[in-house]
Formats: C-alpha cells, structure tokens, sequence
C-alpha cells in the first residue's frame, strides 16, 4: 500500500489555472477586436458574443475540473480554450471574407461557418463534461479495450462499404452524409483503438519486448511476434485501398507504432513500422489516382499541368498566402486568406501564417507543443502502464496530426486533408479533440493526486513500468 506523507500538501493549482484562462479569453476578444477594427472600422455588438464563447467555454470546464479533477494540469485547459477561440476568430474572420467576395459579384451570401462551429464548441464542451463526470478512474477503460476497438473498427469501417454518394468528399470516403448532415467516424475511432492499443500493449509488451535476430546492430522482434503490428498495417492498407485517405492511413499506424516503441523500448519496431508503411504508400500510389495526384501536385505545385481551376490551386494560394503574410503578418482581418479553397478546414494554418506571419504560427505551434508536452508529462508521472500508454499515445495524436496537416501546408508532405485540432472548421474534429483533452485531464489528475488509498483495480492493471 503506498500512503503519502500527511503532512506533505499538493497544490491543486486550479487558481493558476483561472488565471490562466482569464489571459486566454483576454487574447481571443484582443483577436476578434482587431478583425472588427480591420474590416468595419469600428467595433460591434459581434464581439460580444465571441468574448462569451470563451469565456463561458472556460468558465464551466474549469469548474467542472475543479470539482471532478481538481489536481489535474493546469495548462491543458487554458490552451485549449485559446485555439478553440482563436479559430472561432479566424472562421468567423473568413466568413466576412466570403460575404465580400460575395456582395461583389453580386451573389448572396449564405454559408456562414461561424455560428455553426459555436454550436460545436457547445457540444464538444458537452462531451467533454460528461467524459470527465463519468469516468472518474482512466484504468476503467481497460475492462472494455475489445469492446472499444470493435466499436471503432465499425467506426473506421463504416463509410468505405457505404455507396460513394454517401461518403465521399474530395475524393476521400471518410465521411458519413446524409440529410445535409455530415460526420467524420474515422475522428472517434482513432480514440477508441488507441485505448485499445495501450491496453493490448500492457499486456503483451513482455513477449513483444523479446529479442529476436540481430542485424546491423539492431535486435529485430521475432517472426512470430509481428502479428500485430502486421494486422495495424493491413487495417491501414484497408483504409488507403478503400478510403483512398493517405492521412488516416498514416494517422492510425503512427500511433500504433509508436505505441510499441513506448511499451518494448525497441527502436527496431520503429524500423520495422516505417519500412511496412513506406511499401504501403509505395504500392497505394502504383494503384490509385487520387494518391498520384496529390503527390504529383506536392511535386509540382507550379506546374502549367494543374490549371488555376485545377487541384494545384488551393496549395498555390496557400503557398502565395504564406508568402504574402512573411514575418509579422498583414495583420488580422487584413489578407484574404479567404482565396484559398477550404480556408476553415484543411488550410486554417494557412489563414493563420497570412494575417499573423511567421510570428504568428511559431506561436500557435508553441501553444500545441506545450499542449503535447503537457499532455507526455501526465504519461511520465501517472502510476500505472496503462494510463502511461494511453496519455502518450493521446498526446501523439495530437502532435502526428498537427505535424502532418502544417507539412502538407507548407509543401514538406503531400497534402492529406486532415484538421488542425481545435482550430479549423468542424463538428467531427472538434468533438473528437474535446475528447482526447477530456481522457488527458483525467490522466493528468491521477497522475497528481496523491496516493493515500489501496487501489482497488487488479495487480495487472497497476503495473508500473521500469
């Protein structure tokens, strides 16, 4: 039984935290003011309603935390509350954009995208209040791992056996479309097979961990243990052959692969993964058209073969936005970020890099790596291996996803079509990123609450890694 010592106290640090989020809400109304200011002149009764966004979006999560988590980080919150605002800001920012656009031509403009993700941020804070009300013990999950991952394999699954009519966009089935209503499954089931992975890894790391050949060095994992990592690899292959989607493919087996490599300390698995997905994308682009073309257009953004109206055009705008935007930026409200296709969605990051330069995104990219490194420190501290493996691999959603979509951006990948967490336009992305920051808060408290009990879960599940 491990007892703390009494008379040793642990600060909650939800008054920091307060604080923390008051600076935040003070930054996203500064934000939205100086769009107002750029495109109107003047301010409005607008911003009032997106100071209350964040405002009230912090407000109850940080009650709610310090009442269900109390010792849980103080940092995770109070960023989150920051790129959910600032995005709301730049969507909301684009939106007027596309009014202008529209009242010059003549047309009428419908499609504002800022009211809607407000009703999405309400229902991801929604989420993310009953994840941390009902699940008061992380460990828990493990009991349902086999259940989950089913649940997200049907999720994975779902739109490539659905007719193309129903689930294709872009070119990518990953969405599920009907009645006007649209989702992303692919969003949940990440989260879903992660908790899977941590809690198979938990188990089977000690025969996974075993050494097999020796070559170059290295001390490659026996035949008979690659079964799962050849199974990840096959589902991964069975996303890209159906869904035609080269981002999810890489989004799920990074994380499993990374997954193995924290649970068996073995950069070979690592090896192995990255040589497994290399000849998949090799065979993937042999196959397909779509993948062709997105890595002939990363090739050749420029190329007189892509018309202005063809598929190079939203990454010439983004790279010509980018450009334009330089060092410190045109500043807020003043670029039109609004010439890139998909500004809100797949291009948020090149909104972003035009108004507030390169400035800017160091910034925001400074705000999601200490999210992610928060996210590994809860992984570090917490008591048992599964809660270590769950945290690091929720972390690494983060940071794999947030790598991928600013390399595609900036032309060092091919383009993917994946989100920016938090920032861009998006019920599915959003409610799945509430989520993520829900089970990594709950982690974070476990790992800070001080010991004084029995635990009640079986030896297993408490094991704590060397």
């Amino acid at each position: 039984m491990s007892v703390s010592n009494p008379g040793l106290r642990i600060p909650t640090r939800r008054n920091t935290e307060l604080v923390l989020l008051i600076f935040a809400v003070l930054l996203v109304v500064a934000a939205e003011a100086a769009v107002e200011a750029a495109r109107d002149g003047k301010l409005s009764s607008r911003l009032l309603t997106y100071a209350t966004v964040p405002l009230v979006v912090g407000l109850v999560t940080h009650l709610v935390i310090r009442r269900f988590a109390r010792y849980a980080d103080p940092l995770m919150l109070p960023i989150v509350v920051l790129l959910n605002g600032l995005g709301l800001v730049m969507i909301h920012r684009l939106d007027l954009g596309a009014k202008l656009q529209a009242d010059q031509s003549g047309q009428s403009f419908t499609g504002a995208q800022a009211p809607t993700q407000v009703l999405w941020t309400a229902i991801g804070v929604g989420l993310f209040i009953g994840l941390i009300v009902l699940i008061r013990d992380h460990r828990s999950l493990q009991r349902y791992a086999y259940t989950l991952a089913l649940i997200g394999l049907f999720f994975l699954m779902l739109p490539a056996v659905l007719p193309a009519r129903f689930s294709e966009v872009n070119g990518a089935r990953i969405w599920i479309r009907l009645a006007g209503f649209s989702i992303q499954p692919g969003e949940f089931a990440k989260i879903l097979l992660t908790i899977f992975g941590a809690a198979y890894l938990v188990q089977k790391r000690d025969v996974l961990a075993l050494a097999g050949r020796r070559f170059l060095g290295i001390d490659f994992p026996r035949g008979r243990d690659f079964g799962p990592l050849l199974l990840a690899w096959l589902l991964c292959i069975g996303v890209l052959v159906r869904g035609h989607d080269l981002g999810t493919s890489l989004l799920f087996f990074g994380i499993f692969v990374v997954l193995l490599y924290v649970a068996t300390e073995r950069a070979s698995w690592v090896i192995v993964g990255g040589v497994l997905f290399a000849g998949g994308a090799y065979v993937a682009y042999q196959l397909f058209g779509t993948v062709q073309t997105r890595v002939g257009v990363w090739l050749h953004p420029f190329s007189h073969v892509y018309e202005v109206a063809g598929t190079s055009y939203q990454l010439q705008q983004s790279l010509f936005g980018l450009g334009t935007g330089g060092i410190f930026g045109t500043g807020l409200g003043n670029g039109h970020p609004e010439l890139v296709p998909l500004p809100a969605t797949d291009f948020i990051i090149s909104s972003f890099g035009e108004e507030t330069g390169l400035f800017g995104l160091v910034g925001l990219l400074a705000l999601y790596a200490v999210l992610v490194t928060r996210g590994f420190a809860a992984g570090l501290a917490v008591r048992d291996a599964f809660g270590k493996l769950l945290a690091t691999g929720l972390a690494f959603l983060f940071a794999l996803q947030l790598f991928v979509v600013v390399a595609g951006v900036t032309r060092l990948l091919p383009e993917t079509g994946l989100t920016t967490p938090f920032l861009s336009y998006g019920g599915s992305s959003l409610l799945g990123s509430w989520a993520i920051l829900a089970l990594l808060v709950r982690v974070s408290d476990s790992a800070r609450r001080p010991a004084t009990t029995t635990p009640s879960r079986p030896a297993e599940n408490l094991a704590v890694s060397s």
